[in-house]
């Protein structure tokens, strides 16, 4: 008798194809990579890392891989700065508008991406300024503050009020307080805000494609722009760079 399969079989089967049909691309991007022929080709007739030279010596690419570790690094920090103190005052402080102004802050993470680029850019031109590397700045930290502002809500929440009383109740001073018994409970929090801010900054081609300029572009919008004219190796090379890191 044919056994039945089991509905705990047939989820893990379904769990095994959605991986698969996950991470094959990447998989096949990291061997393309090293593929020595100018098109992608299985079998590999060889293994080169010729793309992986040919990629360190285009200077356009690597002015864009700086414009993003520069632009994703400022972003973190800028993110950090404004969410960190944003997410202490809804937690711990009760102040007319704090909701409106929380579900503003937040708001960004629930609207589209393509929405939000039109919406700078036409705010952009009515103020009558240019593109420029600082209004792509600005519009990748409101793009990511969602992010570091949730994630540092969400461990403020889990933290009692109680240690902090009990270091003022003993006679240390709010920043005393705040930098022994707080910000070393909220590190993790503010580590992984930070992290998240610089990781969706450095992936980000929509958002971006509006707002940088030919001279800010990023390694993403780079590759956009390279896969609209043709289908070279070196995407794949650039591709497992970024995989990679």
């Amino acid at each position: 008798m044919k056994k039945l399969i089991s509905g705990w079989t047939l989820i893990k089967l379904y769990t095994i194809l959605v991986y698969v049909w996950m991470f094959a691309p990447i998989v096949a991007v990291v061997i393309l990579a090293f593929n020595p022929q100018q098109f992608g080709t299985f079998p590999m007739e060889g293994f080169s890392f010729k793309w992986f030279v040919k990629l360190s010596q285009n200077s356009t690419i690597l002015d864009a891989f700086k414009n993003s570790l520069v632009l994703g690094s400022l972003t973190a920090i800028f993110a950090t700065a404004i969410g960190v103190p944003a997410a202490m005052a809804f937690i711990r402080y009760e102040f007319r508008g704090k909701d409106f102004l929380n579900t503003m802050l937040i708001a960004p993470i629930m609207i589209p991406e393509v929405v939000l680029g039109v919406a700078l850019l036409l705010f952009i031109r009515w103020l009558q300024q240019p593109k420029s590397f600082a209004m792509l700045l600005i519009g990748h930290v409101v793009l990511t503050l969602p992010y570091v502002l949730l994630i540092v809500q969400a461990r403020l929440v889990g933290i009692k009020r109680e240690y902090e009383e009990a270091a003022l109740s003993l006679g240390a001073s709010p920043f005393q307080t705040f930098k022994e018994i707080t910000f070393p409970l909220l590190a993790p929090a503010i580590f992984a805000g930070m992290l998240f801010a610089f990781t969706i900054s450095f992936d980000d081609v929509t958002a971006t494609l509006f707002w940088a300029t030919a001279q800010n572009q990023t390694v993403p919008v780079k590759i956009f722009s390279m896969l609209r004219t043709s289908i070279s190796p070196e995407i794949n090379a650039l591709g497992a760079v970024m995989i990679v890191l």
